[in-house]
């Protein structure tokens, strides 16, 4: 009977163990697949930022940043139309995730304000910059635009989180328990993730294979980790006195929603007109939280007559 009790106690061990072996097993970034990324790499205060510019040389300069999960190619169609307007449009990949370091700490304002500002000095941006903000995105382009209004020409936010995050059950454990949250997430995330993209795997996209690069995000060592601290960083934190101060600046802001956002709901509209009775807000028929590539066309013509003549 012990060789019995003895096997399944291995077996429990190496289900336990499995998670966290399959998360230390994946390859780390690399030079090798950095090659063959688009843009260019920058060294700052926190690790390597992978970075691009998109459009001409001379221009407004856009600053696009994205959100939880999708790296800087979220914005490629979205940067095209902007860069038709004469915008210089400058992406990157937050830390965590696409071709970026994955730098170890909690990703908290400050974590992902000090890589912004990094970033910005490196490319020689100082003031006038229009700043957009995607999901996660825009709670991080409404922190350094509340601290450095004199150097926002305006503020787009597309589904922006900061508006109070409700989890539940599973999720709540996951954020909210050290040690058992972790291990959840490594076990359980990367299949959610899965199943969250292919079911947006029919629908129209301005960029090319978004699904599949977004799942191949999960091949490489600290993505997930990267979002589990995400989650108990920035996007626990609250935003209203950022807004707040947005209003009390004079900052314009846009804010776009999808109607059919099941991430960041509609209702998160009615908070941001408490706090910033002064943004102008749009909805997009029909459009998800994947509206920036779903509904690109759309996104733009909410924007045209704001930023087309600028």
């Amino acid at each position: 009977m012990s060789w019995v009790l003895a096997a399944v106690v291995l077996l429990l061990a190496a289900g336990l163990a499995w998670p966290v072996l399959r998360e230390l097993t994946r390859p780390r970034i690399d030079a090798g697949q950095r090659r063959t990324a688009e843009g260019d790499f920058a060294e700052l205060s926190q690790g390597v930022t992978h970075y691009q510019w998109i459009g001409p040389l001379r221009g407004p300069v856009a600053v696009c940043v994205h959100g939880l999960t999708t790296p800087s190619f979220v914005w490629c169609g979205l940067a095209r139309g902007l860069a038709g307007w004469g915008y210089r449009v400058l992406i990157y990949d937050l830390y965590g995730r696409g071709c970026s370091d994955r730098p170890c700490g909690l990703q908290d304002r400050a974590f992902f304000l000090t890589q912004l500002d990094d970033l910005l000095a490196h490319e020689g941006i100082d003031d006038d910059i229009t700043l957009f903000g995607y999901s996660m995105g825009g709670a991080i382009a409404t922190a350094f635009a509340a601290r450095s209004p004199e150097r926002i020409r305006r503020l787009i936010l597309l589904a922006p989180a900061g508006m109070g995050l409700k989890l539940r059950g599973m999720s709540r454990t996951i954020r909210d328990v050290p040690v058992l949250g972790d291990w959840l997430m490594l076990a359980f995330y990367p299949g959610q993730h899965r199943r969250g993209t292919e079911a947006e795997r029919d629908l129209p996209s301005t960029v090319s294979g978004i699904v599949d690069r977004q799942q191949a995000e999960l091949g490489l060592r600290g993505f997930v980790p990267a979002v589990l601290s995400s989650l108990r960083g920035i996007l626990s934190e609250d935003f209203e006195a950022d807004h707040r101060a947005l209003r009390a600046g004079d900052v314009p802001v846009i804010a776009i929603w999808g109607r059919e956002d099941a991430v960041v709901p509609l209702s998160a509209m009615g908070r941001l007109t408490e706090w910033s009775r002064h943004a102008r807000q749009e909805v997009v028929d029909g459009a998800g939280h994947g509206l920036p590539y779903t509904h690109t066309d759309a996104v733009l013509a909410a924007l045209r007559g704001t930023l087309a003549d600028d």
